[in-house]
Order: C-alpha cells, then sequence, then structure tokens
C-alpha cells in the first residue's frame, strides 16, 4: 500500500475513539495487527496492538509507544498506522497485561 499520499493525523486527533481498531502496517508493509485501545494521553501514551492470531482469536497484546506509530487517514477516510516494527518483533514482545 503506498501511504505516501494519504493523510497524516494532527495530534488532536490521535485519541481512542479514532485509533482504537486501527489497521497497523509493519515495516514490510504487511499487516501487522490492530489497535485494541490506548493507555495515557499525550507524548507518554501508549497503544496496545493485538498481533497474531486469527480474526482476533489467540491475537497477544503488546504495548508499543504511541511515537512509535504513524498515524493515518485514507483516500476512504480509514485511519491506519504504519510501524517499523516487523510483525515478528511485535510478537517477541513482553505480552501487555491489564
Amino acid at each position: 500500500m503506498d501511504h505516501s499520499n494519504h493523510i497524516r493525523l494532527a495530534a488532536t486527533e490521535l485519541t481512542p475513539a479514532i485509533l482504537e481498531g486501527a489497521t497497523v502496517y509493519g515495516a514490510d508493509d504487511h499487516k501487522v495487527g490492530k489497535v485494541d485501545h490506548v493507555h495515557g494521553s499525550g507524548a507518554g501514551s501508549q497503544a496496545i496492538i493485538d498481533v497474531g492470531g486469527f480474526l482476533g482469536i489467540g491475537a497477544k497484546p503488546v504495548a508499543v509507544a504511541l511515537t512509535d506509530l504513524e498515524f493515518m487517514r485514507d483516500e476512504d477516510g480509514d485511519v491506519h498506522a504504519v510501524t517499523s516494527w516487523t510483525k515478528d518483533q511485535l510478537k517477541d514482545m513482553p505480552e501487555h497485561r491489564h
């Protein structure tokens, strides 16, 4: 997917209501997970990404700094994120526990 024409979200749009459910694309531009929820607000926020699994079953939640994700809207207005992490790197992270 070519993200160059996608509109980056403004800092004021980085809210749980907008980010939750966003697809996350990794370094190889493959889908690596979905944002399940967001912890905190501002610069120290974390996105909890469900990685792996099938149709949401068996997915492992991992915490990633919001600053490690670049959120944007595609031509249809759908929000997604791009990160330099690969799916394997995310799977190797410790599981996030509530």
